[in-house]
């Protein structure tokens, strides 16, 4: 872990608002695709960058911003990895969110995010709030191979359950599904009936497979030696250096999952999911006794 001082925290990026308070992660994904080299990383990858002033640049960021959006975080680097329990820099930006009136889309595969719970749902309250979580597979020994530092599916649905309970409403990332490995109808199914039954407004999937560039395809590839031995020659084999790689059962999963979500009022459409997340409610002002 080292320190910066970053220039500035906030992005735009067709109407939308995020922010990475962090750069690189500990939980040690086997597919995680911020490894690629596109990144232009420059240090790596588990020596984490922790952007010391970032509450200071969301401040005036906010306090410059006119309009009230949704700001997302999460997309690139987890908020809620290991160093955030000592550093708390993720929580303290929430209550400059708050503080400003402003909304928040927040990503992690981490339960930490129970810590901050208190604070999700006052923002929720006031604006907007959505948790987002990544499930990948239901099996906890999969798991902890395919995601080898962090708490495990069955615990992160708690997590989504917590959130129900006090009216947050959540979006499940369930990407990637990786050829051979977690693309089977029980894991997806097994998913998605958990998912409708802790009230998930939305399942996130592009195509039900992996996506695979320099960097983070030779990570990849060497977990695949170590892990699923002559597993890595089966994907040379049928994908060689392809960047998307659909699982072989891609329809068939896509069409239960479509299924599934029609059943339980779940949407299913990535942009269906990403308006919502970034629709930010106009309250009406209170009126003054003056006005009437």
């Amino acid at each position: 872990m080292h320190f910066v001082d970053a220039k500035g925290i906030l992005t735009t990026n067709g109407g939308r608002c995020g922010m990475n308070i962090y750069r690189g992660c500990s939980h040690g994904c086997i597919y995680c695709d911020s490894r690629s080299k596109c990144y232009q990383f420059t240090h790596p990858f588990e020596d984490i960058e922790v952007k010391q002033n970032a509450p200071e640049l969301l401040e005036r960021a906010l306090s410059s911003k006119r309009k009230k959006c949704m700001i997302g975080t999460g997309s690139m680097s987890d908020p809620y990895m290991h160093c955030e329990e000592k550093l708390g820099l993720t929580r303290k930006c929430l209550e400059i969110i708050k503080r400003h009136g402003f909304g928040v889309a927040i990503q992690t595969k981490s339960d930490r995010i129970l810590r901050d719970i208190d604070i999700l749902d006052e923002i929720n309250r006031s604006s907007k709030c959505v948790v987002q979580m990544t499930l990948t597979t239901y099996d906890d020994a999969l798991c902890s191979i395919l995601e080898p530092n962090v708490c495990n599916t069955k615990r992160r649905i708690e997590v989504l359950e917590a959130m129900r309970e006090k009216g947050i409403p959540t979006i499940v990332w369930m990407t990637p599904i990786l050829p051979y490995i977690n693309d089977t109808e029980e894991n997806v199914s097994a998913i998605l009936d958990e998912c409708a039954r802790v009230g998930v407004k939305g399942i996130i999937d592009f195509g039900m497979g992996l996506t695979l560039r320099e960097g983070d395809r030779e990570y990849y590839y060497d977990a695949l030696d170590k892990h699923f031995p002559g597993m890595k020659e089966k994907y040379i084999a049928r994908y060689r250096n392809a960047y998307m790689l659909p699982s072989p059962k891609a329809k068939e999963l896509t069409a239960l999952l479509r299924r599934k979500c029609r059943e339980n009022g779940m949407m299913y459409d990535p942009e269906d999911c990403f308006a919502y997340m970034n629709e930010f409610p106009e309250r009406e002002e209170q009126i003054s006794m003056f006005d009437l």
